[in-house]
């Protein structure tokens, strides 16, 4: 086993010491004159060199030792973005660099479209009412817990940094589950029909939590006033976006690719669907929203209906299409997100501390969620590991969290960012082996 896994190695080792070398060899004013001597462009393009060259590094050792490959991309943005610390300063531009800053962004959005079309409204609809139940219980008991126990670690902080991390904590990556279920061959168990319907509503809760928290900072760093009904309109504005955007969109969306069927020229589809997703996207940033909450919407409301007309004629599924461009821009994000880590933070304690607290808090908000299932058939215990991994939807709430200022100040430290970002890790790490354990030994 050990001569399989040095020789599955080898071919990476030779690669990633190659570019180490270049990289050590290269002064660091090589990187800083691209900018002076080619402009904006050659920066860029650097940046984009430096960037996939770790996300694909990172992603292929991961998947190696059968973990995500999200976390190979956040694990080598953590060493680029930490290079400083051996003398090497090249990489430093490259944390505040708009360009790529825009492309992450863009590549969330893309990641949330993604995530609403490998669901439906039909799909959703269909769940019953406990799976409802998992995803209300899931949602609200991380929040609580993570409320109580960053007020207690971290008492100092403000409210805004308090209602921040409990929101990351509702977060589910339903990703991480739905391959383990693949894998073992339980996708179609009941266990797995309520944890992945129940991932769907939880991600719609949680992007109601997140849009609802960055509203009310935003109004806080406007100096406006941040009471109770203005909280309430803030959550029945996200709630009725995303129910609006869903029930006019059914309405909307035949007519709107029967017209783009009518166009010749290769790629319609593909640009009517990134079209439909991006003016979602947009609208909710207007109305005081996160953009990935239209981006997500938009991928809920496509089905394989609307694109029945243009694959009779020979073109892929709008899911095919669109995963180059996410393979390029996502891990932008994810690595970007590493780079923003910062090692120093991790010699303070109560850091540590502080991540573990969260981490425990993390899983035993999701196991009270098993606790509403009474079917003594249910593998309940399953379906509360189920619902552990935050996997990429954490990091996206942690990356908006670091974004957010009030008076010029950032909402969320790099401590308590470097904590959120441990928690996940952690929780998207412990889950694959557990949620087999539990599903086998119910079956035993």
């Amino acid at each position: 086993m050990y001569k399989t896994i040095r020789m599955n190695l080898l071919p990476l080792s030779i690669i990633a010491s190659a570019i180490g070398l270049f990289v050590i060899s290269t002064p660091s004013e090589v990187f800083a004159a691209a900018d002076e001597d080619g402009g904006v462009v050659l920066e860029v393009l650097l940046g984009l060199i430096v960037i996939l060259i770790a996300a694909k590094l990172g992603g292929d050792l991961f998947e190696r030792f059968k973990q995500p490959a999200v976390l190979g991309e956040l694990f080598f943005g953590i060493l680029i973005g930490n290079a400083y610390l051996f003398g090497f300063t090249g990489f430093e531009a490259f944390k505040t660099d708009l360009t790529l800053e825009i492309l992450a962004e863009i590549g969330v959005i893309i990641l949330l479209f993604q995530v609403g079309l490998e669901s439906t409204v039909k799909d959703m609809l269909k769940v019953g009412p406990t799976a409802l139940l998992v995803a209300v219980v899931g949602v609200v008991a991380p929040f609580l817990l993570g409320l109580g126990v960053t007020e207690l670690i971290a008492p100092n902080e403000s409210i805004y940094v308090h209602i921040f991390v409990a929101a990351t904590l509702t977060a589910t990556s339903v990703g991480i589950t739905a391959r383990v279920l693949k894998d073992i061959g339980k996708s179609q168990s009941p266990e797995a029909k309520i944890i992945l319907g129940a991932a769907v509503i939880d991600d719609i809760l949680g992007l109601v939590i997140l849009s609802t928290v960055v509203a009310v900072i935003a109004a806080a760093n406007g100096g406006g006033g941040v009471s109770v009904g203005a909280i309430s309109w803030i959550v029945a504005k996200a709630g009725l976006f995303i129910a609006g955007a869903i029930i006019i969109g059914s309405f909307v969306v035949p007519y709107f690719f029967r017209f783009g069927f009518v166009l010749k020229g290769r790629g319609v589809m593909l640009s009517f669907s990134l079209l439909f997703c991006f003016v979602l996207a947009y609208i909710s940033g207007l109305v005081g929203l996160a953009p990935i909450v239209g981006a997500f919407a938009a991928g809920l409301v496509l089905e394989k209906v609307h694109f029945r007309d243009f694959v009779s004629r020979g073109e892929q599924e709008v899911d095919h299409l669109i995963e180059p461009i996410a393979t390029f821009l996502v891990p932008i994000f994810f690595v970007r997100m590493g780079m923003q880590v910062d090692l120093m933070t991790f010699a303070n304690g109560e850091v540590l501390w502080f991540a573990a607290a969260l981490t425990v808090v993390a899983v035993v908000g999701k196991q009270v969620c098993s606790l509403v299932i009474f079917d003594k058939t249910i593998n309940r215990l399953a379906i509360g590991l189920g619902m552990i991994p935050r996997g990429e939807v954490g990091l996206i709430f942690a990356g908006i969290g670091a974004r957010l200022t009030i008076g010029a100040e950032p909402v969320v430290s790099a401590a308590t960012y470097s904590a959120v970002v441990i928690m996940v890790i952690v929780t998207t790490l412990v889950t694959p082996p557990l949620l087999k354990w539990a599903l086998m030994r119910g079956e035993k």
